[in-house]
Parts: structure tokens; C-alpha cells; sequence
């Protein structure tokens, strides 16, 4: 499993910076970066200060996906 997120896009809308996110959170800038690029995952609480500082639910923000690998066949 995966999680995907949405931040960028919902950042952009409402004309944030990853700076200005991350001071309505408490964290830095670099964290939002690696959430963002998915190298991070955040804390249940981050998630939701994340999700409240963009005015979203969690369930809206991020999603989980399924990597599927096939395996090789010989």
C-alpha cells in the first residue's frame, strides 16, 4: 500500500506557498516537500492539521493505493 496525496494542487488553489502551509502546521518547509513527493507520511495529527489548514476533509487530501508487482514468469 501507498499513500497518495492531493496537497500540491489544494496548496495552489488557494494560493499557498509550501512555507506558508507548513507555518500554519508547525513544521518546515522540507517536510511538506517530502510529503508532498510522497517520501514522507505524515502522522494521523499532521494529516489533520494538514487537512484542516487547506479547509478539506482527510479522506479528501490522501488515499491509499495498492502497488501491484506481476511477478515474471520463466
Amino acid at each position: 500500500m501507498k499513500l497518495k496525496n492531493h496537497i500540491k494542487q489544494h496548496r495552489a488553489r488557494l494560493d499557498l506557498t509550501q512555507q506558508d502551509l507548513a507555518e500554519r502546521v508547525g513544521v518546515r518547509r522540507q517536510t511538506i516537500l517530502s510529503i508532498e513527493k510522497g517520501k514522507y507520511v505524515p502522522s494521523a495529527l499532521l494529516a489533520f492539521q494538514i487537512a484542516d489548514a487547506l479547509g478539506m476533509k482527510v479522506d479528501e487530501l490522501f488515499e491509499l493505493f495498492e502497488l501491484v508487482i506481476e511477478e515474471a514468469t520463466p
